[in-house]
């Protein structure tokens, strides 16, 4: 076989950056984001289970400023998975693999989670939940 000096196979660093690759990416990093911030999920349930003292203790935690980044992020991430999730549902069904129709869907994921995320915390905050 030739050398040709060039990788076995197209990575990362050949292509040019398109929205559908970032949100190919995006929804694989969420899904990873997930799995580890179910683990704030699970403290806190634990803690509501243990008793108001433990409870306090996790209130104290989540309510510090990183602990308010983590669950934006935490819900940005489920915000996303859950559109991009959808969006592959329909593609599942065969509909929206015309190059115009994916670009204009990945778009609609990433927007669609923004203001979903927007929703969600509005909905927290004005409920007094925060």
């Amino acid at each position: 076989m030739a050398d040709t000096q060039r990788p076995l196979s197209p990575h990362i660093q050949v292509y040019r950056w398109q929205v559908q690759m970032v949100s190919s990416i995006l929804h694989r990093a969420t899904g990873i984001a997930l799995a580890i911030g179910t683990v704030l999920v699970v403290w806190g349930i634990l803690a509501l289970a243990s008793g108001e003292a433990a409870f306090v203790q996790f209130r104290t935690c989540i309510g510090s400023p990183l602990g308010l980044i983590l669950l934006l992020g935490w819900s940005w991430a489920l915000s996303y998975h859950l559109c991009n999730g959808i969006r592959h549902l329909v593609q599942d069904t065969g509909a929206g693999y015309a190059i115009p129709q994916f670009v204009r869907s990945s778009w609609l994921s990433v927007i669609g989670s923004v203001v979903l995320t927007v929703v969600i915390w509005a909905f927290v905050l004005i409920g007094g939940a925060a």
